[in-house]
């Protein structure tokens, strides 16, 4: 993922897709009976759901969805109706709170955890064509004293980023998933209890029905992401039959956190509508060579994007390098199971870096050694580490005024 100040510039046009239906037909017989699991198959008739969805939104009514993330890192959301005075700004936004006994997030006899909106986009789950957009809240969480809890990593990333604006981070984060049946554990194009005949290679950035899986579901992510407002920069097959990659940046500061989660939330109700079971864990399928799934972060500040910031670029390799084991200990859990040196990956136990070099725990591209500026692409954080983590401590490692000793270059002719 090459990051570029263009990338900040987009121009998204209306997505037909999120026209709201107008009409009703009759509803089949299906809903006589008992709802099967049934993958890529909505276990309601879309007629009864468009009956409902025509339905006209009551003017100056807004419904917005507090999304927040729980004890284990996935999101939750629950519905409030505002009016739609509140929700031009994220600061008018009330707070709100939520049974966190439920979360795993607070005691039963102490259970209120206080929802503290973050950042507002539009909802593509709940389009209106009357000049006013329904919202996702992206909130952190806080007890009632005002303490944050300490499952909200966003209160630690923003502590990281505060007071060093001027260093205008940018991060571009991949997020890599694994799409299964809803039996949970046979990937999309895999035969149930057995494996692919063919091995991995044919199915990256592939076509054909016997090569790609997922891509109707990839489609409708990007298309409701960019409805939302989030900053997605692109979509593509990955390299084990049934994953599938999406990026998000160039983002700057918190802001990559904000926007990776929502994007993670948005991906779990479109595989909801599907009926297919979407994991992060960065190892699915341990059996055979099959490729797992990372989080790979893309990183740029200002001076690094400056003529001569491969200097600035290598320094930040070095204290990423000196600070090796704290950063895998806050990447993602399972991440041993996916860094083991194979499958385009460096070995958990040590720290290499090189050009173009797809596996080493960090990698510099060709165009940013041409241009000796741009940015570096950590490939170490897993498809489910927590991006508000990820992000805040490479910022702080990075941002450190400190002498590290200097790494040698593992590129291809010393490979």
């Amino acid at each position: 993922m090459k990051l570029s100040a263009a990338l900040f510039i987009a121009s998204v046009s209306t997505v037909s897709a999120f026209s709201g239906p107008t009409a009703f037909s009759r509803a089949s017989s299906s809903l006589n009976s008992v709802l099967q699991k049934q993958t890529g198959e909505s276990p309601l008739d879309p007629a009864v759901i468009a009956k409902y969805d025509s339905l006209p939104f009551p003017a100056g009514q807004i419904l917005a969805e507090y999304v927040w993330v729980d004890a284990i890192g996935n999101t939750r959301s629950k519905t409030r109706t505002l009016t739609a005075d509140k929700t031009s700004a994220v600061e008018n936004l009330p707070k709100w709170n939520f049974d966190g006994s439920s979360t795993d997030q607070a005691p039963g006899d102490d259970s209120e955890v206080i929802l503290r909106p973050c950042a507002i986009y539009k909802d593509p789950f709940r389009p209106r064509s009357d000049g006013e957009d329904n919202i996702l809240v992206m909130c952190d969480t806080y007890t009632p004293a005002g303490d944050a809890l300490p499952t909200n990593t966003r209160a630690q990333a923003e502590a990281w980023f505060k007071g060093k604006e001027d260093e205008e981070v940018w991060f571009g984060l991949e997020q890599e998933f694994t799409l299964l049946n809803l039996d949970e554990r046979t990937p999309l194009g895999w035969p149930e209890f057995g494996m692919p005949l063919r091995a991995q290679g044919p199915y990256y950035c592939s076509v054909g029905p016997e090569n790609s899986f997922g891509r109707h579901i990839t489609d409708s992510l990007y298309k409701a992401c960019l409805y939302a407002g989030i900053n997605i920069s692109g979509t593509n097959g990955e390299v084990m039959p049934g994953q599938q990659e999406y990026q998000v940046g160039p983002c700057i500061g918190i802001d990559a956190g904000d926007q990776l989660y929502m994007s993670r939330y948005i991906l779990q109700r479109v595989c909801e509508d599907f009926q297919v079971y979407c994991t992060l864990h960065p190892k699915p399928i341990t059996e055979g060579d099959w490729n797992g799934a990372g989080m790979h972060t893309n990183v740029s500040t200002k001076v690094m994007r400056e003529d001569g910031g491969i200097k600035q670029i290598k320094e930040a390799i070095y204290k990423l390098g000196a600070k090796h084991a704290e950063h895998i200990q806050c990447y993602g859990t399972g991440n041993e199971l996916r860094l083991t040196g194979a499958f385009e990956t460096a070995s958990i136990d040590d720290f290499t870096f090189g050009i173009a070099n797809r596996g080493a725990s960090v990698r510099i591209g060709r165009d940013t050694e041409n241009d000796q500026k741009g940015y570096f692409e950590d490939r170490r954080p897993s498809s489910n580490a927590d991006p508000y983590t990820v992000t805040g401590k490479i910022f702080d490692t990075i941002t450190e005024d400190v002498e590290v000793p200097v790494i040698e270059a593992l590129n291809r002719d010393v490979a």
